[in-house]
Order: C-alpha cells, then structure tokens, then sequence
C-alpha cells in the first residue's frame, strides 16, 4: 500500500533510496575526533581499506576504532525501527549486525583489537569506561 504522502510509488521510492549512496556518519565521527584530541591520543589513520572499513585505525597499536550509528547498527538505545515496511528493515539491520560481528571476529583472528563507540555514547559522557581502557591500550 502507498504512503499517501510519498508522491512516488512503492517501487520508484525503493529506487530512489537505493541511489542514495552513504558519506559516513561524519558528526559521530568529528565527536569521535574531538574526543581523542581532548584526550591527547593521536596516531590514528581514516579510511584505511581493512576488514570491515574502521573509522580509525592505530596501525602500530594494531587497534580498530568505529563509531557507529545507533540505528544503523542496530543498537536498540530508542528503540526506533521503522513501523512501515518492517520486515525489509528488520532484515537490513539483522544483516548490519550480522556483518558487524563477522568483522569483528575477522579483526580479532589477524590480531587487531576492536573498540566500538555507540552514536548514543558519543552523545553523552558514557564513553569514557571504554574511552579509558583505550587509552590504556594505545599507551602500552
């Protein structure tokens, strides 16, 4: 059934989404970044073609960093899946998690160790159990 306030049909709007091409959540990442500089760690490369495409790489630590979205990885923080077209979006985030956890387990098998920040722990002062035991990491 139609979206009465889509002016596209089922099919064009699937079209039209599928176009729309991802440029990285950038704001989570920037809060990332400010994070690390208040911190003092450097040290870290972006876009470094890897398993699972971190958004931080410590090559010489061997330490993956990503900052993921809350949504689209599937954290359940405010519980906020789509009610229309459920089941293709209960499909696609099922397969980010899924994909998420395969990375996962391929870093840590060639030896990285992987750090993964929540959009939502970014967004607060939660960051900073895990924020420490990076830092404790990177300084060995």
């Amino acid at each position: 059934m139609a979206n009465l306030s889509d002016c596209f049909s089922q099919d064009v709007r699937s079209k039209v989404m599928a176009s729309v091409k991802s440029t990285g959540n950038k704001s989570t990442e920037l809060k990332l970044i400010s994070i690390f500089k208040k911190h003092s760690i450097s040290g870290w490369r972006r876009h470094i073609n890897i398993v699972g495409h971190p958004d931080f790489v410590f090559a010489n630590s061997k330490v993956v960093v990503f900052a993921d979205g809350c949504f689209w990885h599937g954290h359940n923080c405010r519980n906020t899946i789509p009610k229309t077209n459920k089941s293709f979006w209960d499909n696609k985030l099922y397969r980010n998690i899924q994909r998420d956890k395969k990375n996962n387990r391929l870093l840590k098998n060639t030896g990285w160790l992987v750090f993964r920040f929540w959009e939502c722990e970014i967004n607060s002062t939660r960051y900073q159990r895990k924020l420490n035991k990076l830092i404790n990491v990177l300084k060995k």
